[in-house]
């Protein structure tokens, strides 16, 4: 026996798609709660009763045949799937999702999840075959013609360019550890991949173009759950914001992380002068993917993806390492260059180039930290590891002008 509350629930909704049956569009005006949110996935995020009033105006427009029949429904208490079947010509005037009218006959099969509230509808989740639509009304070739296998070329092709411009595949470094290179055309920017039972966390982000191979290597390890961010600079939080996973730093990084990447305190005036443009004004906005939300902060002595965070300040205010006693492994983002960050070319380990540096004394102090750990091999944010006596080339190094 159905309770009262799908009872009421399955009089609701049929009520509200007896109205779509009869062609009465305007049904979500009054059938909606005023604060439901309705998604239809693909077409509308978190849209209001008046907008999906309007985009089935549209629909009408683009296709006057517009017509919708329910095949089945599922009640349970307050929610509803409801299975339904629409068809339209796609005639005009209107246009449909930018095409103009082409006259082709449609007919698309979805599933609408719904919630009520107190006789109205409060929530609606609905889905249907987006792709399948654009192939009926020419916004796509037709599956296994032709035109189709030649727009797949042409995509795949694009996809290939995209992978050589934007990073190398993940190669193994250390025991569950990966490193990711990104950057055309020296592949000179780093990003780690840590493997833990929580899943694989990227340690810092590299430029925007390298989320899609950080995705692609953390898919293949289990998947990407965490970025932490050695610090906050757009070469180094660059593909963030489209990772889609939580992001963290040191405290003393979230503001410039969530902000200009810490731009206001480099001096360009102190790069070769073709660089003082070139920099800030064109590599600058090419490696950022913008401003990312931090979620959590780390701290010195934190352990993470076993690994102990160290704090290393100087290149930037919240800058951090980590490091991994067992097997004496370093991952320190700027702490230190491996590469002349003007002209990209690998060489021999150096102070972070003070024009990018928020105060070079502090980041001298921080490689002295880091000789003291007597690291067997150090990974920077660029170029090549450092192997042998690092100790010994990190203090030369720092005391170095």
């Amino acid at each position: 026996m159905p309770t009262a509350g799908t009872e009421a629930t399955t009089d609701t909704i049929r009520a509200y798609f007896d109205r779509l049956e009869r062609g009465e569009l305007d049904a979500p005006l009054d059938a909606y709660r005023p604060d439901a949110r309705i998604t239809i996935h693909g077409v509308l995020t978190e849209a209001t009763r008046e907008e999906l009033a309007a985009y089935f105006g549209r629909l009408r427009d683009a296709m006057p045949d517009f017509a919708l029949r329910v095949l089945s429904m599922t009640v349970e208490g307050d929610r509803a799937a409801v299975r339904w079947r629409a068809t339209g010509t796609f005639a005009g005037p209107g246009r449909l999702e930018g095409f103009e009218p082409t006259g082709a006959r449609a007919e698309l099969e979805g599933i609408d999840l719904m919630v009520v509230q107190d006789g109205t509808i409060a929530r609606t989740d609905a889905y249907a075959n987006a792709m399948e639509l654009a192939r009926q009304v020419g916004g796509l070739p037709a599956a296994g013609s032709r035109a189709e296998a030649r727009l797949l070329g042409a995509v795949n092709a694009r996809t290939r360019a995209a992978r050589r411009l934007g990073a190398s595949k993940a190669e193994p470094i250390a025991d569950g550890v990966c490193l990711v290179r990104g950057g055309f055309p020296m592949r000179i920017m780093n990003v780690y991949l840590l493997e833990d039972a929580a899943g694989v966390l990227a340690f810092d982000a590299g430029i925007e173009a390298m989320a899609g191979a950080i995705h692609h290597a953390a898919a293949q390890l289990g998947g990407l759950t965490r970025v932490v961010l050695g610090h906050g600079h757009v070469d180094h939080r660059g593909a963030a914001p489209r990772l889609g996973v939580r992001v963290l730093c040191h405290p003393d990084e979230r503001a410039d992380a969530e902000g200009d990447g810490g731009v206001h305190y480099m001096h360009f005036e102190r790069l070769r002068p073709h660089m003082r443009v070139l920099m800030p004004k064109v590599l600058f906005p090419l490696w950022d993917g913008g401003p990312v939300t931090i979620a959590d902060t780390l701290a010195d002595g934190d352990e993470i993806a076993g690994f102990r965070v160290v704090e290393l300040p100087g290149h930037a205010p919240g800058l951090i390492g980590l490091w991994r006693e067992s097997d004496r492994l370093a991952l320190v983002s700027d702490a230190l260059y491996t590469i002349d960050p003007q002209s990209g070319r690998k060489g021999h380990p150096r102070t972070p180039h003070d024009a990018f540096n928020l105060d070079t004394e502090r980041a001298r102090a921080s490689m002295r930290k880091l000789a003291a750990l007597e690291p067997a091999t150090l990974w920077a944010g660029h170029g090549d590891a450092l192997t042998g006596d690092v100790g010994r080339q990190l203090e030369r190094a720092a005391a170095t002008t």
